[in-house]
């Protein structure tokens, strides 16, 4: 059963600097002398439901930053609804934040179809619809919804590092997709495709597709095994990713396995599957990892410890590194506002930033937006699985 809200009226404050000298008040919906109010959409019920870690791990880091103080003494207010990964409930509950509630803005909504499902609607009423959590180039259209931004690689972006890493090192390899059967696995696949150029056809000899409804996808790896493929480009959801692994590794299928970089958590993917059915994945990373002793007295990642020990003891520390970016990057447009609150002066801040080192992301890797050209980061390197850690492998790839 969907639950109707999950974090509703949860009030948080945000330290800031003080805005700049002589700039106007400007007040949005949802926005007083005293509270910011934002929303958005994740699913906390059904079977994606293990993405709900970005709601939690943000509401837990904007809460450490209320201890630190406030921003001109205003709290921020984050309603959180449980869509169930439904673009049905997502219309429904995006309606109430927007119609009853009065955010601000919809902030960090997961989900390439659900935001879709929304997008036009928020763009029409001018409602800011920002940093969210899906890499469809749909929802990468500043002509027709300039009121929106995404928070992840997109999927060209990683799809051409993923190709031309292939191309490098496996230039005759058979490969055999396994995708989600929506936006998400969809535009991965025609990106894949896309930026292997004319070697497509002859290189990819299988593709299968899954719903996210189904129990196991058993049966497609089986049927992708047969085609004689030798590499398999996942173009999936971390639960059908560590059905993969684990599935080629009983039938005895010596594949070389490219994950999406968002299905590469060891925790939640890699060790679910069996390190053994894992050793010698490839993946892109952009982020600092947990599970790599590399960065080891790194002031980001020891900052990042401090946050989920004293913060969110319940999360993760392993895979909720993209969470507390996210959680940052949203204190960042918030404090670029300064006093000017208002949804037009939000967007603004949301699609001009220049050169943001976010404290966990790789050096090298830094976050470039303007309104024309929205996508936040494009580089990322390659990184192998080695049974209890991933190793990176030659330089940043990307422009």
């Amino acid at each position: 059963m969907i639950r109707p809200a999950i974090f509703v009226g949860l009030s948080i404050s945000i330290f800031s600097l003080s805005p700049a000298a002589g700039v106007d008040k400007r007040y949005g919906p949802g926005v007083t002398e005293t509270e910011i109010k934002i929303g958005q959409t994740l699913p906390y019920s059904g079977p994606l439901s293990n993405l709900s870690s970005f709601g939690r791990v943000e509401a837990a880091y904007l809460k450490k930053i209320n201890a630190s103080g406030g921003i001109n003494g205003r709290k921020v207010t984050l309603i959180s609804l449980d869509d169930a990964y439904t673009p049905p409930k997502t219309v429904e509950q995006v309606r109430r934040l927007v119609e009853s509630d009065g955010v601000l803005a919809i902030v960090g909504s997961m989900g390439t179809p659900t935001n879709l499902a929304v997008a036009k609607y928020l763009n029409n009423g001018k409602v800011p619809q920002i940093l969210l959590l899906a890499s469809s180039s749909k929802l990468d259209d500043p002509e027709n919804l300039p009121w929106t931004t995404t928070f992840m690689m997109p999927q060209a972006v990683e799809a051409k590092i993923y190709a031309e890493y292939i191309l490098r090192a496996r230039p005759h390899a058979k490969v055999a997709v396994i995708y989600e059967n929506d936006d998400l696995g969809k535009g991965q696949l025609a990106s894949f495709k896309a930026a292997l150029g004319p070697k497509a056809s002859s290189m990819i000899v299988a593709v299968a597709a899954y719903d996210v409804t189904e129990p196991t996808i058993d049966s497609q790896i089986s049927t992708l095994k047969a085609s004689g493929a030798d590499t398999l480009f996942h173009a999936s959801n971390a639960r059908f990713a560590a059905q993969a692994l684990r599935k080629s590794h009983e039938l005895g299928w010596k594949v070389q396995h490219v994950l999406l970089s968002g299905v590469s958590s060891i925790s939640t993917v890699l060790r679910p599957a069996g390190f053994d059915a894992s050793t010698g994945a490839v993946t892109a990373l952009w982020l600092k990892s947990p599970e790599d002793s590399i960065w080891d007295g790194d002031d980001g990642m020891n900052e990042y410890r401090a946050f989920m020990k004293e913060w969110a003891p319940n999360e993760a520390i392993e895979s909720s590194v993209f969470e507390y970016s996210t959680a940052q990057m949203i204190v960042e447009i918030l404090k670029n506002c300064g006093d000017d609150l208002s949804r037009e002066n939000l967007i603004n801040q949301a699609t001009n930033v220049r050169g943001l080192q976010l404290s966990m992301f790789l050096p090298g890797v830094t976050i470039n937006i303007s309104p024309s050209a929205r996508v936040g980061w494009k580089k990322a390197r390659m990184a192998r699985f080695d049974g209890s850690r991933w190793l990176l492998l030659d330089e940043i790839d990307g422009n």
